[in-house]
């Protein structure tokens, strides 16, 4: 494996992929991740979402399968590549909205209460995942659910899968209660919500 980066991957290391290849990582048609995308939204612990966050969400194949489950879902995504063929899959989707933003650095104003990272944190530094955990603790609503899925293989990413998923619940301890964990074969899920603000 050659050595990690030292700083977050830029907008334009997304933007050079989805210009070589429209689904770069074949979200439309692995059997990976179609199964990944079933056991993400079989974790969900509501039926139901009045406004969610989807951080990441690339061409839009989970974005299309999470919008049914919510009134307002809002999908980011770095690479105008990818969010134009989001758009043009989810077309006719009132609930949705999408916006190209970098996070941590941007982020959206209102509050959620699902917000979901679905293989995003390890491309980040251990830094910006600090600074992530402090933007998704400010927007999410008390008693509102985070989703982490990450892939656990070899990555030439800042972080390991593990690792980010592991330095995203230490950092958000205290504020966000980590109530499940679950583990496949080439990835992980944890599901964390947020804790009633005390005083």
């Amino acid at each position: 494996m050659t050595e990690r980066p030292a700083a977050s991957l830029p907008p334009d290391y997304f933007e050079t992929l989805y210009a070589a290849a429209p689904d770069p990582w074949d979200f439309a048609t692995s059997g990976y991740e179609a199964g990944k995308y079933a056991a993400t939204l079989a974790a969900l612990p509501r039926p139901h979402y009045a406004a969610a966050l989807e951080i990441g969400c690339s061409i839009g194949v989970l974005t299309q399968m999470l919008a049914a489950r919510c009134d307002r879902l809002l999908a980011l995504d770095v690479a105008e590549g990818a969010l134009a063929t989001a758009r043009a899959r989810c077309a006719g989707l009132p609930v949705l909205d999408f916006r190209r933003m970098a996070v941590p650095g941007n982020w959206p104003e209102g509050s959620f209460d699902l917000i979901l990272l679905s293989e995003v944190v390890y491309y980040l530094d251990r830094a910006d995942v600090a600074r992530l955990v402090e933007r998704v603790c400010a927007a999410l609503q008390p008693g509102g659910d985070v989703v982490l899925v990450h892939w656990t293989g070899a990555t030439d990413y800042p972080l390991s899968g593990d690792a980010a998923a592991e330095a995203f619940i230490a950092d958000a301890a205290g504020r966000l209660a980590l109530m499940r964990q679950q583990r496949a074969e080439r990835y992980r899920l944890d599901l964390l919500r947020r804790l009633p603000v005390v005083g």
